[in-house]
Order: C-alpha cells, then structure tokens, then sequence
C-alpha cells in the first residue's frame, strides 16, 4: 500500500510534510509486536523517527495506515463513524485512541489534527496542521521528564537532543530556534495543580504554564482541545 493508494481510496490530499516525512524514512517504524521494544526500538533510538519518544504516542507504518483508516470507514465498525466524516488515522495511544488527520475540515490548506477516542463518541482538535501538532508534542516531551520509568537528566537531555536533531528540519526556523534554546536550560521540578486543589509533582525543561504560554503565542489555534461527536449512532 502507498500513501497515494490510500489518498484515492479515502478521497483526500495528504500535508506535503507527512509525505516528506514517509520520503525520508520518519515512519519506518516496523511492526509493532511483543519483540519491537527489544529488536526494532534500538535501530531507531539514536535517529529517532517521529515523535518515537513521545509520551503515549505509537506511530503507524504505512500497512497499518492503510488498515486502521479502512477500519474507522468499516459500517460494522462499532463506533460507528459518521461517513460524512474522514478521519485518517497516523498513530495511536497506548489505549488505542487514534491521532487523526481529519480530512473533511480542510481550512486555508491545512488539515487539522484531531486525537479520536476510542471509548466515548468524541474527536479532540489537537492542531491546526501536522507541524504545530509536531512542535506541541516536542514541546509536551521537554516539560515531562519519565520519572515513572526512572529516566535520568542525562538519558531525558539526550533524548531529546537527538529527537531535534531529526525533527528541526521539518518545522519552521521559529519552532526549532525555541526547542533548541529550551534545551540549553536546567532542568526544573514544579508542580501542575489539578482539580479539587491537588497538585502532582513534575520536572522538565519548562512548566506547564510555559508551555501553554508558548503554545498560545506560537501555533495558536481557536478550536484547541475544543470536542465533537463523530457518530449519530444512538
């Protein structure tokens, strides 16, 4: 399967990025099975391919494009996705949400990201193109050290310096001048206060508060984390 199959199959143009993207290797991450982490991931883990560090976010190769974006059309699928709706999606969660591309809301020549969950009927407006998605999820890595799973300031900084050292090259001059001088930075513990007035401790290159900050100033977008539903099943 290509990516110009899948185009005439679902009727849609994909971002001249992503197509770059598939061009220079960035979605060869094999298949995805109970040996990748061991067999596959060192293969890629110094040339990271896309968003591979990223928090929640497994990338799909091209056959399981193909497969997932039949899946989402299927009428017996049991979301029961509107047809009037073309979601394509190009990675998943662990818990098998999908980041989508959402094809039927072309705007000035952007397709905006949207992450379509799994267990309830709503779409999630995550970006306006695939760039700014890219940038915010780099900006997301760099605010949230993985503690949980012990990884160190060194592993953490040379993670994601060999994360950028692939990935400037496909967002603006901007985008990487801000990640790159975030990487110079000390890494900082703070704390992001949740409902009910808990707090739950973190560390990174920047606060929560900074990033949405930079967010908000750099690839602002109105629809942001706005919801839909995507089925009239029901």
């Amino acid at each position: 399967m290509t990516l110009s199959e899948i185009e005439h199959k679902h009727g849609f143009s994909y971002p001249a990025l992503y197509r770059q993207l598939e061009r220079d290797g960035m979605l060869d991450v094999g298949e995805y099975g109970p040996d990748w982490y061991k067999l596959v991931y060192p293969t890629l883990k110094d040339k990271p391919t896309l968003l591979l560090h990223a928090d929640d976010f497994e990338l799909f190769n091209i056959e399981a494009v193909a497969e997932a974006a039949d899946t989402l059309r299927d009428a017996d699928d049991y979301r029961q996705i509107d047809p009037a709706f073309r979601f394509i999606p190009f990675a998943q969660t662990g818990a098998g949400d999908h980041y989508c591309f959402f094809a039927s809301s072309l705007h000035e020549g952007d397709i905006p990201i949207v992450l379509l969950w799994h267990d309830q009927n709503e779409a999630q407006y995550l970006a306006k193109n695939l760039q700014d998605f890219v940038f915010h999820m780099l900006l997301i890595s760099m605010a949230d050290q993985d503690t949980y799973n012990e990884v160190g300031d060194e592993e953490f900084r040379e993670q994601l310096a060999k994360t950028l050292g692939t990935h400037a090259r496909y967002l603006t001059p901007e985008q990487a001048q801000v990640l790159q001088t975030l990487l110079a930075r000390d890494i900082i513990d703070y704390e992001v206060v949740l409902p009910k007035g808990r707090k739950e401790a973190h560390r990174g290159l920047l606060t929560d508060t900074e990033l949405t900050s930079l967010r908000e100033g750099m690839i602002p977008y109105a629809k942001f984390d706005n919801c839909f539903a995507y089925s009239t099943a029901g």
